[in-house]
């Protein structure tokens, strides 16, 4: 047998159990063949800015590897796709530090954390490597994972998800080369305790990017240890998951804690373990939305590393698309009717009042600032619950103006620091309020400001780019003044009209209020006392 039908016959060894789906070994033939043109000679690719990412090599070398294995690949058992396994292999080992680690040049230097979300992708390689008996990969992945593993036995971290995948590559290490190490240090991060609350978020909180990095983790660190019990904070996640999402399949962020608060998301990421759960756990739910999922975000080398993503699983089921439900501990309130879909903050340190959207029409957020001593951008300090359903916000500020000090001098510097020693005067003081109820075509929203006359006050309802606003005068760079009667907002087949309009003023841009929200923008600006309801209802 020549070294070329050697090569053939072991990528025609099973890498898993199941049937892996002939299109998806088509689509990774297809990112295959981008990523060789991408390769460059040193065995990776710089990023779009011209940096160079550990991860872009370890991704080469899964996905090759992948490839290599797949039965039905167009690269299955190919020379040149094995050579460029390799050289990214040494591209791996010549970036890692002294310790082991690698860089994440855009943010963090020696980090433990950075590396294993790189090991996760090359111990799979090796893992695939060794289950299909090919020797010749795993050599070559192997003191990169060696050295890594070590590094991350004593390695600290940044984040909460940080913990989690550490253990999530340290496991992965531990089933290719047992290590007591590993599993020691693995306990040391699990004594900790798993940080979900009782909403079933982890701390960050963030629904499209780090929630989904967990519950990976978890289920990967589940698979390899043998530890079945660490599926029940995953569990919890995806079942909360359930009830962050709008029609159309975006994810909520307004409750984020991390850079995908308020960004446009879906449920992407959580593709494995949904698919992995649903399957285990027969949930129809989980199942029907992970196959929602999958023509875009099935991975070929999940499919051949994890029996359970061949697997039928239960028949689909539908997604809950009518209710309410507080989110408790994120201190957010969700409501779900079919195509419209609305999230009310309740006094958790944003901005925002409420989100809501129709199908494509979206409001983005609402809020509203007063020009009061340059700090009256409304942000809740007391949320409760009112007749009718409804949720009142509240906010007491003051305005004090200062008395000289006649005890001491004030050097130059020290301004702020003596402000508290000062006798206050002329206080002014300010109360604002803001009341969202739910009504059979939308949500009503009352706002309230008092206890000083005639402050500038302006809400400000940003609405998402494409969406079409008629009856709103223009004021120019995507801001509107609706000055009376109604505005619509138009996408596709979904509207949400905004009535009345009232515009007492042009002073928008309020000093003190926070940024524009990126995209469209309508105000209703009046003075206190302030009190005015708008209604916003959908069809």
């Amino acid at each position: 047998m020549t070294r070329r039908e050697a090569l053939f016959a072991l990528a025609a060894a099973p890498a898993a159990a199941g049937s892996v789906p002939g299109e998806l070994i088509a689509r990774h033939d297809e990112q295959v063949r981008v990523l060789m043109d991408r390769q460059r000679e040193n065995g990776s690719y710089p990023d779009g800015d011209g940096l160079w990412l550990p991860g872009a090599a370890a991704g080469l070398v899964l996905d090759f590897t992948a490839a290599f294995l797949q039965p039905g690949s167009k690269h299955a058992g190919s020379a040149a796709v094995l050579e460029r396994i390799r050289r990214a292999a040494k591209y791996l080992e010549g970036e890692q530090t002294a310790d082991g680690n690698i860089d994440l040049p855009t943010t963090n230097f020696n980090s433990p954390p950075d590396t294993g979300f790189v090991c996760h992708l090359v111990a799979s390689a090796a893992c695939l490597a060794r289950r299909a008996g090919s020797r010749e990969i795993e050599e070559a992945l192997e003191g990169f994972l060696r050295r890594a593993g070590a590094a991350m036995t004593v390695g600290g971290i940044h984040t909460p998800n940080h913990r989690w995948v550490v253990c999530q590559a340290l496991a992965q290490i531990h089933e290719l080369y047992p290590d007591a190490r590993y599993v020691r240090r693995i306990e040391e991060w699990l004594a900790e305790g798993i940080d979900i609350d009782e909403d079933g978020q982890f701390d960050e909180r963030s629904t499209t990017i780090y929630n989904p990095v967990t519950d990976r983790a978890l289920v990967v660190m589940a698979a390899k240890l043998k530890r079945a019990e660490l599926l029940a904070p995953v569990r919890r996640n995806l079942e909360s998951l359930l009830y962050l999402l709008h029609p159309g399949g975006e994810v909520v962020t307004e409750i984020s804690r991390r850079q995908d608060q308020y960004q446009v998301g879906d449920a992407g990421r959580y593709w494995f373990p949904l698919r992995y759960m649903a399957v285990r756990e027969k949930d129809g739910r989980w199942m029907s939305l992970a196959q929602g999922l999958e023509a875009r975000y099935a991975r070929l080398p999940d499919v051949m590393e994890f029996e359970e993503l061949t697997q039928r699983g239960p028949a689909p089921a539908p997604l809950p698309e009518n209710y309410e439900k507080t989110l408790t501990a994120a201190r957010a309130h969700r409501i779900r009717r079919g195509r419209t879909s609305a999230t009310v903050l309740l006094a958790n340190g944003d901005s925002l009042i409420c989100t809501l959207r129709r199908g494509e029409a979206v409001i983005g957020g609402v809020r509203f600032a007063s020009a009061f001593f340059g700090k009256a951008q409304f942000v809740a300090g007391k949320a409760e619950r009112v007749d009718g359903g409804g949720w009142r916000l509240t906010q007491q500020l003051e305005g004090p103006y200062f008395q000289p000090l006649t005890n001491r001098k004030v050097a130059a510097g020290e301004w702020e620091q003596v402000r508290r020693l000062r006798g206050q005067s002329e206080v002014a003081r300010l109360t604002q309020a803001a009341t969202v109820t739910e009504t059979p075509r939308g949500l009503r929203v009352r706002v309230q400001a008092e206890g000083t006359d005639k402050v500038p006050l302006a809400i400000e309802i940003n609405v998402r780019d494409g969406v079409k606003i008629e009856g709103a005068r223009e004021l120019g760079g995507g801001a509107y003044l609706l000055e009376q009667g109604a505005a619509t907002l138009r996408a596709g087949s979904d509207a949400i009209r905004i009535s009345p309009g009232v515009a007492a003023h042009r002073y928008v841009n309020v000093r003190g209020a926070l940024p524009r929200i990126p995209g469209q923008t309508i105000y209703v600006t009046g003075l206190t006392p302030f009190d005015y309801t708008l209604q916003f209802e959908v069809g």
